[in-house]
């Protein structure tokens, strides 16, 4: 994982606002948040079990998330790299969970995979970020 600076950092807007726009470019408003802050994530690049993805976390500053009109402040973006094993599992659940289906997801190997080519992945991330921006600056609060 490794941070971007960015201009979106500090700034504020409503949630309901912004959210379409962020989904236009590609950007996903994560299902796992608290009422006070969440985050936007982009694919940037997937090849068999490993991804790499633009975050963008969100606080919420008067509201909850689950209201279109919260009022957010955006934080650091990041770079972040997830691993996952994308083969069968062989532990002692293996079979409890595969004949039952209580389990659906496998364990990651690495939450946070070392990311090589920085410089390539921080240029992506950096020009999402511009291209949301550029579009949401309308509907910046000061």
């Amino acid at each position: 994982m490794f941070q971007l600076n960015s201009e979106i950092e500090g700034r504020r807007a409503h949630f309901g606002a912004v959210r379409d726009i962020f989904h236009s470019y590609g950007c996903s408003f994560c299902s796992n948040f608290d009422y006070d802050q969440g985050k936007f994530d982009a694919l940037l690049w997937r090849e068999g079990g490993e991804s790499i993805y633009l975050r963008v976390p969100i606080y919420v500053l008067d509201g909850a998330l689950d209201h279109a009109g919260a009022l957010i402040e955006f934080g650091t973006p990041f770079i972040i790299k997830h691993v996952v094993n994308i083969g069968l599992d062989y532990d002692e659940n293996s079979f409890v969970t595969g004949t039952t289906g209580l389990d659906q997801f496998q364990t990651p190997l690495d939450n946070d995979g070392y990311v090589y080519d920085k410089s390539r992945w921080a240029k992506a991330g950096e020009e999402r970020i511009q291209q949301v921006l550029s579009s949401i600056n309308g509907l910046l609060v000061s």
